[in-house]
């Protein structure tokens, strides 16, 4: 009995040994993964994520980074949610505090766990002072001008005071004169006031947030001069003008009104004077002097009522008396080109030019800020293609005492352009004169 006993020991021994023998079967596991170096660091904000070799046979339902201000962070801690999978993902790490270090590390799980990735430490930057630029500066009068700022960066921290610095020495600061516009990134406009006529200033855009101020670039400006002003009397009809001197040139300052006979918009010529008031339509001179048109926009001219008799100049001055007053003449198509130039150029000029209310222009009256003096009004036109009055409110259009190939040289602006147009018109039409100082 006791053999038949042993060689059962033995036999259970021997099946017990051979299973233990026989090769394991993989059972698989939580996933292998790398923590991804940390970049563009700032203030606020990082960027990191990882790369997941291996799921270990059972797929990647989530993955991203955690981070914490302490080592070996959890998900229990910060995180992101980056996908699922195995591969290389990025994250982006949101809402740090500055001038902080962090411990980051990749996490990804699947049914085994959560797997973790090496810990990197990384600090963030402090706050920075904010990055702008100046704007251009515009709108340049004898005591005003527009400028402004672009904020591009708040540094990290809200931008709480924003406006421009100015002042007569290069790069000014607050403790100079200066805009106070609003607060937060983006662009602003600023309104410089109180400034002296032929002065050369220094502007910069300011901003300000708990780091501190900082400032654009300086741009530097000179305001225009003191217009020169002055009246006249016209011996013909004792009517007193107001001149404005504008650069080397001395204009009137309103639109000529000798009126030596009147006739209505029915009757027009391309060789013989006529002389107009808008919407009247008789022929009494008192009467058409006693209309408030008439008062305030002056007389038109068909371009023979404006020479005179005179023969077209092209020179500078021109030398064309015409209608105009003892001492004063009717300027040559150059003259107006001079004024212009002075002014800035055609694009700007017009605005520089017309009277700066709504009082005679309709609105809008683009650009207007009259800073030149020359108050050009609205007083529209005798239109020669139709024999009708046109545009009062809306155009101001003057003659020259130049003829070009297709008609004679003019300029005018209007209500919705802070432009001066140059053109050709035909000699029958009536248009406004401006007279300049011998």
């Amino acid at each position: 009995m006791k053999r038949v006993l042993s060689k059962v020991l033995t036999l259970l021994f021997v099946l017990t040994a051979c299973i233990s023998c026989k090769k394991e079967q993989p059972t698989g596991n939580i996933p292998v993964l790398t923590t991804a170096e940390i970049t563009e660091i700032t203030n606020s904000s990082a960027v990191g994520g990882g790369n997941i070799t291996s799921d270990n046979g059972h797929a990647v339902f989530v993955r991203g980074v955690v981070w914490g201000t302490h080592d070996n962070p959890t998900i229990d801690d910060n995180k992101t949610v980056d996908g699922s999978g195995t591969g290389s993902f990025v994250s982006q790490l949101e809402g740090l505090e500055p001038e902080t270090v962090y411990y980051v590390r990749a996490y990804a799980a699947n049914s085994k766990g959560t797997a973790y990735g090496n810990s990197i430490a990384f600090q963030t930057l402090a706050y920075d002072l904010p990055e702008l630029n100046t704007a251009e500066v515009t709108g340049i009068t004898q005591n005003s001008a527009v400028s402004g700022g672009s904020i591009t960066s708040d540094g990290g921290n809200p931008i709480t005071a924003r406006g421009v610095v100015w002042a007569t020495h290069d790069n000014p600061t607050l403790e100079d004169y200066k805009t106070v516009n609003g607060t937060g990134m983006g662009n602003f406009i600023s309104q410089l006031d109180g400034l002296e006529p032929e002065t050369n200033y220094y502007v910069r855009a300011y901003a300000t947030n708990d780091m501190g101020t900082a400032y654009g670039n300086t741009l530097a400006f000179r305001t225009l001069e003191q217009p020169e002003t002055g009246t006249f009397t016209d011996d013909r009809d004792g009517t007193v003008y107001k001149t404005i001197k504008i650069g080397n040139q001395v204009w009137m300052a309103e639109n000529l009104r000798y009126l030596p006979s009147v006739v209505g918009q029915a009757t027009s010529s391309n060789s013989e004077p006529c002389y107009y008031v808008y919407d009247y339509n008789g022929t009494d001179v008192e009467e058409a002097k006693a209309t408030t048109i008439y008062t305030i926009f002056g007389a038109l001219y068909n371009w023979p009522a404006a020479m005179d008799g005179e023969n077209s100049s092209s020179t500078n001055p021109s030398g064309v008396k015409g209608v105009c007053p003892t001492g004063w003449h009717l300027p040559s198509d150059a003259e107006w080109t001079q004024l212009v130039e002075y002014l800035g150029g055609e694009n700007v000029a017009g605005g520089k030019m017309k009277e700066n209310s709504d009082l005679y222009w309709i609105n809008p009256n683009t650009d207007a800020t009259n800073s030149s003096g020359f108050t050009a009004l609205p007083g529209g036109y005798l239109y020669y293609a139709d024999n009708h009055f046109h545009h009062l409110g809306y155009y101001g259009t003057w003659w020259s005492a130049t003829a070009g190939y297709n008609g004679v040289y003019d300029r005018y602006v209007y209500n919705e352009s802070g432009k001066i147009y140059r053109t050709e018109s035909g000699k029958a039409g009536g248009w406004s004169i401006r007279c300049v100082k011998d």
